[in-house]
């Protein structure tokens, strides 16, 4: 990757040597879905695979983008001073909307700057390579000009650029994971506080798999947001009666004594998934610290039902390749990882056993489905960082 990464630089802008280089992972979630948003906690960790770019400054305010996973766009300038999305920049938006949030924190870099990108997190997978772009264009940008900025407020501005610059209703979850993580560990955070503890992923002879359902998509033109709104909905009904500020300040108990309160009977559905998925990831941080595999498999399970039955976000791909996984010897538990409506799922596996399930579960899918899932097995990573030679 880095070999590929620099003779790309060196073809479109020259001066190779002169470049530094930068990494951040994408991301899986072992469970807390749709809570982010919701003020919620999320246990995602980092993953092997990520976003790569070359980095060098330059003499003028001209900022020149390319990407080798895209090179069918050549490349994209943007100027310091007019930052603002365009429909044909297409991938390029996530990086000039991380640095139209920079600025908009006061963090302008001083001059322009040539970047190369070289990603391996497969398109549209929902494995967050939006984030993972976002996040290591902050981390070269604050790095290339000696700016001192957090990583959790990279991680804000990263935000800030998918919602507003993007237009992606996403919340802090992806960012963080990218900027945050730490080797080896799941972070548990606190999305309403930011306050976050890392858990150590000890699996065993167990390993976590990612299963792709290479089915096309695009968060932007989804259901997404539409859940988002639906939340916020739900979240009204309830203020009229009780003081809270997320759906995920109430308890299970909480919930099931107020939920009617919820008038619409499809946003009741939105709220009873968003704090039952709660509760469960607070469960399962302690099962993960307790080294209890089969008992947070059995909530990755859980999980998955709820985001099909409550949420609707699995559709007929996701589904059949976790209710495959289920039927596996060796499997402890499965979910959909992300947004949904496509993209990856997770599963807890017995590593001697991976190849025979990831073959089982790819032959029903194909099967069922009429094209191949993709399968991955991966450990828990760490974030943003500059590669050096050693």
């Amino acid at each position: 990757m880095i070999e590929d990464l620099i003779k790309a630089f060196e073809e479109k802008f020259g001066g190779a040597e002169e470049a530094r280089l930068f990494f951040a992972p994408g991301r899986i979630n072992l469970i807390g879905e749709h809570t982010d948003y919701n003020g919620g906690y999320v246990l995602p960790c980092a993953i092997e695979m990520g976003t790569y770019c070359a980095a060098r400054s330059r003499d003028d305010r001209i900022v020149r983008m390319y990407s080798d996973n895209f090179p069918e766009t050549g490349i994209m300038e943007w100027k310091l001073d007019e930052l603002e999305k365009r429909a044909e920049a297409g991938w390029s938006n996530y990086s000039a909307g991380m640095l139209w949030a920079m600025e908009e924190k006061d963090f302008i870099p001083e001059k322009g700057f040539d970047v190369c990108y070289l990603g391996d997190i497969p398109n549209q997978s929902g494995l967050s390579s939006s984030a993972s772009i976002e996040v290591v264009t902050g981390y070269a940008i604050k790095s290339l000009f000696q700016m001192d900025i957090p990583l959790t407020e990279l991680a804000l501005m990263g935000q800030k650029a998918e919602n507003i610059f993007v237009g992606m209703g996403c919340g802090i979850m992806d960012q963080f994971s990218a900027a945050m993580s730490r080797q080896g560990h799941a972070t548990f955070l606190n999305s309403a506080d930011l306050s976050y503890e890392y858990v150590p992923v000890e699996l065993g002879k167990y390993s976590l798999m990612i299963m792709n359902t290479c089915k096309q998509r695009e968060l932007t033109d989804s259901k997404y947001n539409e859940r988002l709104a639906e939340c916020r909905r739900a979240l009204f009904w309830l203020q009229n009666e009780m003081e809270i500020d997320y759906l995920c300040d109430l308890t299970e108990e909480q919930f099931e004594e107020f939920k009617d309160l919820i008038e619409d009977e499809t946003e009741r559905k939105r709220a009873k998934h968003v704090v039952y998925e709660n509760a469960r990831t607070i469960k399962a941080k302690a099962l993960l610290e307790e080294g209890d595999l089969a008992g947070l498999g059995k909530l990755l399970d859980e999980s998955h039902v709820s985001l099909h039955e409550d949420y609707e976000v699995t559709g007929i791909e996701l589904d059949t390749l976790v209710a495959a996984a289920w039927e596996q010897d060796g499997v402890l538990g499965a979910r959909m990882t992300g947004a949904g409506f496509g993209g990856c799922a997770i599963c807890i596996a017995e590593t001697e056993k991976t190849e025979d399930i990831a073959r089982c579960v790819g032959e029903i899918y194909a099967e069922k489905i009429g094209y191949e899932a993709e399968f991955y097995v991966t450990h828990a990573g760490g974030g943003a960082k500059e590669i050096t030679s050693d």
